[in-house]
């Protein structure tokens, strides 16, 4: 029976070759770098008793940048980034911009032709109108 040491230093190791390439590959921003992970921006959506907000997180854009639409009962959010090319060679790219779409149904409550939008601090901001005879009543009941 023959013994084989263990080392985690050497690379090229007798009994589990590029075991350790593997981790340090994927444990290093190397793994990552050339990858484009797909993530849409974040969405916050409330409710008041007169109205929908939405708020999207998409910094680094204009407003010009954003196409809003809604067709039938469908609230659409997008963007279309041209890539842009460059005469520089990147050693490391962590950010880039990406297109995105973004759909919501909508309640039948909401009031389509009055959603209102603005675009701050990398903030798109939707406030959708909520029709007069779906907005909460409340009133206050005696006890008696």
């Amino acid at each position: 029976m023959t013994l084989v040491k263990f080392n985690p230093e050497k690379k090229n190791n007798a009994l589990m070759p590029g075991f350790n390439d593997i981790f340090e590959s994927v444990l290093s921003d190397s793994f990552f770098a050339d990858r484009k992970l797909n993530t849409l921006p974040a969405v916050n959506i409330s409710e008041t008793p007169e109205s929908f907000h939405i708020e999207l997180a998409a910094p680094g854009l204009k407003k010009e940048d954003f196409k809003v639409s809604v067709e039938r009962e469908t609230l659409t959010i997008s963007t279309q980034q041209e890539s842009q090319s460059s005469d520089r060679t990147y050693n490391k790219r962590e950010f880039s911009f990406h297109s995105f779409t973004r759909a919501f149904t909508l309640p039948e409550s909401a009031n389509v032709d009055g959603i209102q939008a603005s675009y701050n601090d990398g903030i798109l901001m939707l406030t959708i109108p909520k029709k007069e005879e779906a907005k909460m009543v409340t009133r206050q009941i005696e006890i008696q």
